[in-house]
């Protein structure tokens, strides 16, 4: 029983997520010394509000995408596409919802086009039916992942574009707007939408076989084939998971904006959401996945961005300092470079796989 606290240091210390919460911890450590109120939460209107609640709230955008892009990754595909979806979602949503004034007893209120469930299962619909084009191209075409998505994500703007006529929509229907602003128990909703779909894809994935699946997919398709498991129907579905993800993510963009913009919304969101899947630990060439380190590796990209823009970085060396923590964090991650450290520092030799 006394080596029990110390056998689960151990396998924490060696897990997946220990280097992305050191590096999370010393990013929050950083800026409790060096940035004056960040830690500050003040409470307005019965809500929370300050740096830490701004990190909460940003991050879900770049986390959800990250949650559908773990899947993807685990079997070895990519998803370069996932930003234009979000571009295409929240198009979609605004486009059905739109909304406009009219006056009532020269009371203004503002309608939606159509019931906002309805405008919502829309977008997320179109979401699913791009994830199931790049799914196809992937399983039934065979085109490499990468190239498979590069499709969607050029053309994929097109179409958003033409949803929004090339224009920017507004939208007027205020319900809409609780969606990306709204706050529940204080804390922004956008944050329990992410913490539902975290929750919900670790206990389908986790407490079912469809993880087992998926990794032994990633590990090696061919003996999960002979196996009785059908690749190309899992990688399928984890395109259009990855896809709906990415159309929940443009929802809370548009939300919070109030408008969509099918040029500009979800601009390089795929790259954040691809290092946010590294840095969280899950391998580019497959085999075992981490949802939670996605999560967490979304909420150092946020941390590490809002600490750029506080301590007042010239904008143009914005991205070389987050390319080195970026860097950091990975080359922690590499079981192969904490083997050499250990044997450079202990002069042991060790198995390095």
């Amino acid at each position: 029983m006394s080596n029990k606290p110390s056998t689960i240091l151990r396998r924490f210390v060696s897990s997946k997520l220990f280097w992305p919460l050191v590096i999370l911890a010393l990013l929050l450590l950083y800026n409790l010394i060096f940035t004056k109120g960040f830690f500050r939460i003040e409470i307005r209107n019965g809500n929370l509000f300050g740096s830490l609640i701004d990190i909460l709230k940003n991050s879900t955008q770049i986390g959800m995408i990250a949650i559908g892009l773990t899947l993807v990754i685990a079997t070895r595909g990519i998803d370069v596409s996932v930003g234009t979806v979000v571009a295409i979602g929240g198009a979609m949503a605004a486009y059905l919802i739109g909304g406009s004034l009219v006056i009532v007893n020269g009371v203004q209120h503002y309608v939606s086009n159509v019931p906002m469930a309805l405008a919502i299962a829309g977008a997320l619909g179109l979401t699913a039916v791009a994830g199931m084009w790049n799914g196809m191209l992937v399983t039934r075409l065979r085109m490499q992942p990468i190239v498979a998505t590069l499709i969607l994500m050029v053309a994929g703007r097109g179409v958003a574009q033409l949803i929004t006529a090339g224009q920017i929509i507004t939208i007027y229907y205020a319900p809409y707007f609780f969606i990306g602003n709204g706050h529940l128990l204080g804390l922004p909703f956008p944050a329990f939408i992410m913490a539902f779909l975290l929750i919900l894809t670790l206990v389908v994935a986790r407490r079912t076989a469809l993880g087992l699946y998926i990794e032994s997919i990633g590990i090696n398709p061919t003996a999960s084939r002979y196996a009785g498991i059908k690749p190309e129907t899992y990688v399928l579905w984890t395109y259009v998971f990855a896809a709906v993800c990415a159309g929940i993510s443009g929802l809370i963009v548009s939300s919070s904006v109030h408008s969509a913009d099918g040029n500009n919304a979800g601009h390089l969101f795929e790259l954040d959401a691809i290092l946010a899947v590294v840095i969280g630990g899950t391998s580019l060439n497959g085999c075992k996945f981490y949802l939670g380190g996605s999560v967490i590796g979304a909420l150092i990209i946020q941390t590490l961005t809002t600490t750029i823009y506080t301590t007042g970085v010239a904008p143009q060396v914005t991205e070389v300092v987050k390319a080195i923590v970026v860097f950091l964090v990975s080359i922690l991650q590499s079981q192969s470079f904490r083997d050499l450290v250990f044997r450079t520092v202990t002069g042991r030799r060790v198995a390095v796989p």
